[in-house]
């Protein structure tokens, strides 16, 4: 049928519709992930950096002891159990003290014993009667004037935290209030100025102080890395007699016993 106008052209549904599906079927096809060689590449990469990262992080968090030597572990390990070997005789000594004093009167040769140790450990850690025992001397050789207080002040925390029970630098006792500072003529620890060669004398297990000093990352690497050296020699018996001036304190006072039970 036409019209004026011209013939009027017949609609395909069918074959439109068809065309249509075909069209997003291809968008579909190229829009699908295909499994290739850099695909699977670009996987291997990332699968490898994420390992590479949680190992990286894993070693920084751990890396104080694998960086160590298998001798340098052996020993830390050993000064460990010996510290603490010697806190639980320490504990056994003291609880039977404790149960002796209980079960016997003030004036019993016992407590009085037990006062007098008492009395001399106090003057020991106070820095008022001379020590005694086994021990090493620690010298600290400072050639370019580069090592200050806060390297010696080190020495003596490290020594601490590795049992030394007594210490003096020069002719100086160490105790809890010592205080060390730098100065254009030495070093002054306590008022009185040092001049290297540093010399401690110390009284506690040897074996256990000689291995603290070498352990990576502490006084001697730090001495050294200054251009200084560290020579440590160990002692059977030692003697530190150095004293220290004992003085009242003038602010603190001892603490009221609580009474009635009340604190």
């Amino acid at each position: 049928m036409t019209d004026s106008d011209g013939p009027v052209p017949k609609t395909t549904g069918g074959r439109d519709g068809r065309s249509t599906k075909a069209s997003w079927r291809r968008i579909y096809l190229m829009a699908r992930p295909r499994v290739t060689r850099a695909n699977v590449f670009a996987l291997l990469l990332a699968s490898l950096l994420g390992f590479a990262l949680a190992t990286q992080v894993r070693q920084t968090q751990s890396q104080g002891l694998e960086d160590l030597r298998q001798d340098e572990l052996v020993r830390i390990l050993d000064d460990v159990t010996q510290n603490s070997n010697r806190l639980d005789d320490e504990i056994v000594e003291l609880e039977e003290t404790k149960n002796r004093l209980a079960d016997s009167e003030g004036n019993s040769p016992e407590a009085i014993a037990a006062a007098k140790e008492r009395a001399d450990t106090l003057g020991i850690l106070a820095g008022t009667v001379p020590a005694t025992g086994p021990g090493i001397t620690l010298q600290i050789e400072d050639q370019g004037g580069e090592v200050d207080a806060a390297t010696l002040l080190d020495a003596v925390q490290e020594l601490r935290d590795a049992g030394a029970e007594a210490m003096q630098v020069g002719d100086t006792r160490i105790i809890a209030s010592t205080w060390f500072r730098d100065s254009e003529e030495g070093i002054v620890v306590d008022g009185q100025t040092l001049t290297a060669p540093y010399t401690f004398i110390v009284i506690g297990d040897p074996q256990t102080m000689s291995s603290a000093m070498e352990i990576p990352g502490g006084v001697s690497e730090s001495v050294r890395s200054k251009g200084g050296e560290v020579t440590v020699h160990d002692f059977s018996s030692i003697n530190v007699e150095a004293l220290h001036s004992n003085s009242s304190p003038r602010y603190a006072q001892p603490h009221p016993e609580p009474t009635d039970g009340l604190k």
